[in-house]
């Protein structure tokens, strides 16, 4: 038995996938912070936001979405002259934009419950052989990702979506020859 093959050797990568990455996360606010750093890694390698979650946390008041939906230009600001994070303006703005969003949903019905409705409360558990098997995205975070859209999320296309299901436990795709793979598929 072995990792799956994207973890690599780096020490970061290894705790991630060993600890997080497909546990299922089923409270609200951090189910928000991961699809919100998922769009920050958006054309970027997973690792950066790794090292840079911390500074992330720190330059966003905790991933409090409540907060940072009342941020204007000068946090924007703030932010874009911070280099321990992703200095990216369209990704600060939308971020502001998807906590007002996250508020939005929240009221509604909670986000937790939005997003794991779509999979009936429990992480559907895919059976890939290999990585090569595991898709970029499927017509369900297609699906996710035209209902965030709709309901005013940025940075969230069904590639980002996928990966945020991968990651919050919402699909198992640890490779079934990852010790992680077996572990998690008693949770579904």
């Amino acid at each position: 038995m072995k990792r799956c093959g994207w973890v690599g050797e780096d020490p970061i990568y290894i705790a991630y996938h060993d600890t997080e990455w497909g546990v299922p996360e089923y409270d609200s606010r951090a189910l928000w912070e991961k699809l919100i750093l998922d769009g920050f890694q958006a054309g970027l390698s997973w690792i950066t936001i790794l090292k840079k979650r911390d500074n992330f946390r720190r330059a966003f008041a905790g991933f409090d979405p409540n907060v940072i939906a009342g941020w204007g230009e000068p946090e924007i600001e703030r932010l874009l002259a911070d280099p321990g994070i992703i200095r990216h303006r369209g990704k600060i703005a939308a971020t502001i934009g998807n906590a007002q969003a996250w508020q939005q949903i929240e009221a509604a019905q909670g986000f937790d419950r939005f997003l794991w409705d779509y999979v009936g409360g429990a992480p559907l558990q895919n059976r890939w052989a290999t990585l090569a098997e595991v898709p970029a995205f499927t017509p369900l975070s297609e699906q996710i990702s035209k209902d965030l859209k709709k309901a005013g999320f940025r940075f969230c296309g069904p590639t980002i979506v996928y990966a945020f299901m991968q990651a919050v436990g919402m699909v198992n795709d640890h490779v079934v020859t990852c010790p992680r793979h077996a572990d998690l598929a008693q949770l579904g």
